[in-house]
């Protein structure tokens, strides 16, 4: 079918498959000689109007002459692309290279024209504005910077194609024509058009996947157990409120129905449209259900079927087929070896997975790629008795095993405007696309808290991962910067979005604490410190606290405008004035009730029936009364018995309880971090402009220095020619290979001097002894020079030069590289130890603000010394952050530029020296976020 060209061989690279606005798939590739009879088909299916509004006449059929042209392309001068479903066309665009004439031309004519056809089955789908952007990314990629198009006034669709998509365009209207022209360099606002499709297209994707109006399940069989009816019987046991049917080819001809829901032996045979379909088959029988479900309609697949892509290599073509499949079709899938999705609205009660219980409806939205992780969260999120009790339920959960479609990312892009949920919980064993999920989690975190656990390890077998360079904490904090709450483990996943699911963002660090334990308080009080947090000397109430003592500190520390946050410690009272659970829970909730607007928390130990009272209303699961009976005695260490556990008044701000000080401290501070980031978001930095920047002259001292070959290292010179030209003057280091040489550098550049090995085993180690400084005059030079070639080798192996003594100060580190999956980032630390030993290094992604340069500078541990540390006298940190800034600007214009490291940097009381420098240039890696909207390729 893939034709080599008449000029150039068959472009693959712009193949590509796409959501569309509704949700669906389609795959776009370039036109061949060979789809002759597909286009011939494809315009038959056209309307008589469409036709005249491409041709400006009636234009019932082509002729022989048009399909030899519209399928004949040399990919240069003449594409056409097509959006296709289940291999067949269902809109075309094409582009012809035109001179000032208005006639065909070819190179360095930079302008062509453009139309698009779309059947009319598919129009309102988006099909024409996703064909733009890809006929826009191949036009620039040959040489074209601009496109012509003529709309006739009445075809309003296409001129809205055009004027929507953030071009910078020029409108006439001459001969009952209107004749439009547009510039096809992105545009922040056509940026920002194509990213807000990307995210209606995405979220509507899966929200056919969560909000399905059908549901068969293939691999049902006719006796309890196994997986496909194990999900059946969960469906009907939530009471999902859509059509549910039951298939297996094994099914008898004369069964009809299995426990009362309709039975078939294929998806062909059900008469209805089914939305979405859970497979449950052995991997070798997936194709043909497949296909089936192509073939009916199916909008979406959830395929728990394993041997893939976990299972070698040959799992991982057979992943790859399934994929190409599906997509071919335009569905998508959530899966393979995938735990099921879940949707708790009741409006929908969906219970597509292998967990037993449905979660009762709540405000937390749920991902997970791994099943046995998955099943591990709702495990917490259901039960009551030990650890975090009662948290808020579950909007929708995602379970997407080897994550070879829908991943992390699209669940995002649905979640970050479902009215339906307000906190968003992950665990993601990996990223396959950092620089997307950045962008998207900053995005949803500015609107709704995000809390993540990341897997530190390599990712498992079935996740196509991209490449980084990049450890593990710096992901981890590019990931923060974004706004996302970064945790450890699950324990502090469900601990976090415990307390955000119920409380409000506290205002600040400053932390209340008060109880009947003063031990318990003072615990609290120190694991307050060690997070960071600002506490409050604790209140001790005694033991002997009644519940009307609990409502009255409470109200009191609610009230007090020195605090943010109020922890509350209880422990069980002994005697007969001991208070109930039920009634220091009604006290605790009155009086945060009355001061909604600052978090509470509860420490308890013991008092599993306190943790059960406060949150009674919201539990995640039925009550079970043997369930609670048994909760009631764990909880217990007597035989005597509880009061049952008090509803929460309607409305009612639900308290987390922890069962450690520790947990519940941890969890606080994180979402102290976090309503920061909020605040600060709200009033975003912004990039400066200095006027001593040579953006021309850099690109032009670029593009010369990589003439020379590619993955160039310049040296010296070139070096601190690039780097001046922003700014950033290194001090000079001269080359000194003979002791008269070292001599006649230091008279040049004045003592006192320091004499330096630049040998890269030496380099940086001033603990080695390659480094003599304050050398004051020639004699002291030159029996330093002599102790450095009598201690390291020849000169030819030590490579000394001399450099001018710089102000003392405090030696930093400042590094910026482009990673290919994440993008550029910029790295700051101490010099030394601090950032080689003990990995103290700040990281941000570039374009770096104002506000982002200063909270570098601060956040790693080492950076006291910066700011007169016992004492010492500060440095000037205004001058390191415009070196930041300048450094940033330095990567972000000039991507040719793919890494870049200065140390050490001294900062001294006034001003700063950079004492090393080197740069790396390359051709820019590919951006994937500034091309087209386009699926991960399989």
């Amino acid at each position: 079918m893939q034709s080599a060209s008449d000029r150039h061989e068959y472009p693959a690279h712009w193949e590509a498959d796409v959501v569309l606005r509704d949700g669906g798939t389609a795959r776009i590739r370039p036109i061949t000689v060979d789809d002759a009879e597909r286009l011939v088909s494809f315009y038959e299916q056209v309307s008589d109007e469409s036709k005249y509004y491409r041709f400006f006449a009636p234009y019932p059929r082509l002729s022989a002459k048009d399909v030899h042209r519209f399928t004949h392309h040399d990919f240069v001068d003449r594409v056409g692309l097509a959006a296709t479903v289940g291999g067949e066309f269902i809109a075309t665009v094409r582009y012809d290279r035109i001179g000032a004439d208005g006639m065909a031309a070819s190179a360095p004519a930079d302008e062509a024209e453009v139309a698009f056809l779309v059947q009319d089955a598919h129009q309102g789908r988006g099909v024409a504005s996703t064909l733009l952007e890809h006929i826009a990314a191949v036009a620039r990629e040959r040489g074209i910077r601009r496109f012509a198009a003529e709309v006739l006034p009445a075809n309003n669709k296409m001129i809205k194609v055009f004027t929507d998509a953030g071009y910078t365009q020029k409108r006439s209207f001459e001969d009952g024509v209107v004749h439009l022209e547009f510039g096809l360099e992105p545009t922040e606002r056509s940026l920002a058009v194509q990213r807000a499709r990307e995210q209606r297209a995405e979220a509507h994707s899966v929200r056919r996947l969560l909000v399905p109006g059908s549901v068969a399940v293939v691999g049902a069989g006719r006796t309890p157990g196994g997986v496909g009816r194990s999900v059946l019987d969960n469906l009907r046991e939530a009471d999902f409120t859509g059509s549910l049917y039951a298939v297996n080819k094994a099914f008898p001809e004369d069964l009809k129905h299995l426990d009362g829901v309709p039975a078939h032996r294929s998806v062909r045979e059900i008469a209805e449209p089914v939305d979405l379909v859970v497979v449950a088959v052995p991997a070798d029988h997936v194709p043909e259900v497949l296909t089936e479900c192509g073939e009916h309609g199916v909008q979406g697949l959830v395929v728990l079927s394993a041997g893939y892509a976990e299972s070698g290599p040959e799992g991982r073509e057979r992943q790859r087929a399934l994929v190409r499949q599906a997509r071919a079709y335009g569905m998508r899938i959530i899966g393979p070896n995938a735990f099921g999705v879940v949707n708790t609205s009741p409006q929908v009660r969906l219970n597509a997975s292998l967990a037993p219980e449905m979660p009762r409806p709540g405000r937390i939205g749920l991902f997970a790629q791994s099943g046995a992780i998955g099943i591990a969260l709702l495990s917490r999120l259901h039960r009551r008795g030990g650890g975090v009790t009662g948290v808020t339920g579950v909007s929708t959960f995602v379970a997407s095993g080897n994550r070879a479609d829908v991943s992390g990312n699209d669940v995002l892009q649905y979640w970050y405007d479902d009215p339906d949920t307000d906190v968003v919980l992950m665990y993601l064993e990996s990223i396959g696309n950092p620089r997307k999920f950045t962008r998207l989690a900053r995005r949803t975190a500015a609107a709704k808290p995000l809390v993540v656990v990341q897997g530190a390890g390599s990712a498992p077998q079935g996740h196509a991962v991209r490449a980084t360079r990049l450890p593990h904490a710096t992901v981890s904090a590019l990931l923060r910067q974004a706004g996302v709450i970064r945790v450890d483990t699950i324990t502090e996943l469900v601990d976090t979005g415990l307390l955000l699911a119920r409380q409000p963002l506290p205002t600040g660090a400053r932390v209340a604490i008060l109880g009947n334990s003063e031990s318990l308080g003072l615990l609290t009080y120190d694991a307050c410190l060690a997070e960071g947090l600002r506490p409050l000397p604790p209140l001790d109430l005694t033991t002997e606290a009644s519940a009307e003592d609990f409502h009255a500190a409470l109200a009191r520390a609610l009230d007090d405008a020195s605090c943010d946050a109020v922890v509350v410690t209880a422990i069980p009272a002994i005697g007969e004035a001991s208070t109930g659970d039920a009634a220091l829970a009604e006290a605790l909730r009155s009086a945060a009730a009355a001061a909604p607007a600052k978090p509470v928390l509860v420490v308890h130990v013991e008092l599993g029936g306190l943790a059960a009272a406060l949150s009674a209303a919201t539990s995640t699961a039925p009550p079970r009364p043997e369930a609670a009976a048994r909760a009631r005695a764990a909880a217990s260490e007597d035989d005597s018995p509880r009061p049952p556990a008090a509803a929460a008044p309607e409305g009612a701000h639900l308290i987390p309880a922890y069962p450690a000080a520790e947990r519940a401290v941890r969890a606080l501070a994180e979402v102290v971090k976090y309503a920061q980031w909020r605040r600060e978001v709200a009033e975003p930095g912004r990039v400066p402009e200095y006027d001593d920047i040579d953006e021309k002259g850099a690109a032009r001292l670029i593009e010369g220095l990589l003439a020379r070959g590619q993955g160039l290292t310049p040296g010296p010179d070139d070096t601190c020619e690039l780097l001046g030209r922003y700014g950033i003057h290194p001090r000079r280091a001269i080359p000194a290979p003979t002791p008269d040489d070292a001599a006649a550098a230091a008279a040049a550049l004045g003592y006192p001097v320091a004499l330096k090995a630049t040998a890269p085993h030496l380099r940086h180690r001033a603990d080695l002894g390659g480094v003599r400084l304050d050398l004051a005059d020639e004699e002291q030079l030159r029996r330093s020079y002599a102790e450095l070639t009598d201690q390291f080798g020849q000169p030819e192996e030590v490579r000394p030069v001399v450099q001018a003594m710089a102000p003392r100060g405090v030696d930093t580190v400042v590094r910026a590289v482009i990673d290919p999956a994440a993008g550029a980032v910029l790295s700051f630390g101490l010099a030394g130890a601090a950032s080689q030993l003990l990995g103290d290094m700040a990281h941000r992604l570039v374009p770096v603000t104002d506000r982002d340069a200063t909270s570098l500078i601060r956040s790693i541990r080492t950076a006291p010394l910066l700011f007169g540390w016992r004492g010492s006298t500060p440095v000037d940190t205004p001058a390191l952050e415009e070196l930041l800034l300048r450094v940033s600007r330095l990567v972000d214009d000039h991507p040719e530029v793919v890494a870049v490291t200065l140390e050490p940097v001294v900062v001294a009381p006034q001003g700063l020296s950079v004492l090393g420098a080197s740069v790396r240039l390359a051709p820019p890696p590919a951006r994937d976020d500034l091309g087209p909207r386009t699926l991960p390729a399989y």
